[in-house]
């Protein structure tokens, strides 16, 4: 219901848009700027949405600030610019919506993901998945405010590898290399850069998840998927922010926009990028 409810209001506030300016003869030379924090897991699908959006809505920029979810509700809190935040964990969204910043009416969960871990195609590693993961010489893991990093601990808590904890979260690197027998890790600040330290061989293995390793085949290699009922899902809602500085113009954009990326013509491209699209 809320999926169509942002459908419904987003062809009511685009036609506003349209008839203050958005198209005929007296179309305003001015841009449209929408201001888009979107998870660094991401990056990729969002780039391509970024460009076929702006082709079909000349005079719309959609700017794309993509970095972990915790850090991106940091800078929004502190009040950077936001006008849609697409979040890789609903914890994010939920202190949002608790801080009164997410428009009621225009969140909707989009996509599911998978943890997957990682190492080069050459490494030798004799890690096989996440419950021998301490077998590696040393680990690539994002910190626990990063989406990827909680449910890398929420997994190995599942697994008995860590003790159980209230919130996962709060498990530090250096707790999680002490329950791992002492195994070197290296924390990292979003999924980007765990797959680069895995990439450059500064570490042997890490985790990330299913959708960054795609176009990276040949860089990295995927040693499992971990399984649903291992990590839970992990699913990306997306929502309208309130933006106090955003013109109505700019407003209409960016919930047409939130439209744009959740349609069903959308599906395609997020399971192009290794997303799994059937989420409630």
């Amino acid at each position: 219901m809320k999926k169509i409810l942002v459908m419904i209001l987003a062809s009511i506030m685009v036609f506003s848009f349209t008839a203050c300016g958005g198209g005929g003869e007296e179309e305003s030379s001015e841009t449209v700027t929408v201001n888009v924090f979107a998870a660094a897991s991401l990056g990729n699908v969002m780039a391509e949405f970024e460009a076929s959006y702006e082709e079909a809505n000349p005079g719309v920029d959609i700017v794309i600030n993509a970095d972990s979810s915790g850090a991106l509700l940091t800078q929004i809190q502190e009040g950077a610019p936001c006008d849609v935040f697409f979040s890789a964990a609903q914890k994010q969204m939920d202190t949002l919506e608790e801080d009164g910043l997410v428009v009621e009416g225009t969140r909707t969960n989009v996509v599911n993901n998978q943890l997957v871990v990682i190492t080069q195609p050459d490494s030798g590693t004799e890690v096989t998945g996440l419950a021998d993961i301490a077998k590696a010489k040393s680990i690539a893991l994002a910190d626990g405010s990063v989406p990827v990093g909680k449910y890398t601990r929420q997994a190995m808590i599942n697994l008995g590898l860590l003790a159980e904890v209230e919130d996962p979260a709060a498990i530090t690197t250096a707790e999680v290399s002490e329950q791992l027998g002492g195994v070197e890790i290296s924390e990292q600040g979003n999924v980007s850069k765990v797959l680069a330290a895995v990439e450059e061989a500064s570490c042997e293995v890490g985790t990330t998840y299913l959708s960054d390793t795609i176009g990276h085949e040949d860089s990295v290699k995927i040693l499992e998927v971990v399984p649903y009922d291992v990590t839970g899902n992990i699913i990306y809602p997306v929502a309208q922010i309130v933006n106090p500085d955003a013109t109505d113009a700019e407003t209409a954009a960016a919930l047409d926009f939130i439209a744009y990326i959740t349609n069903d013509d959308a599906k395609a491209l997020y399971q192009q990028y290794g997303f799994d699209t059937d989420v409630e």
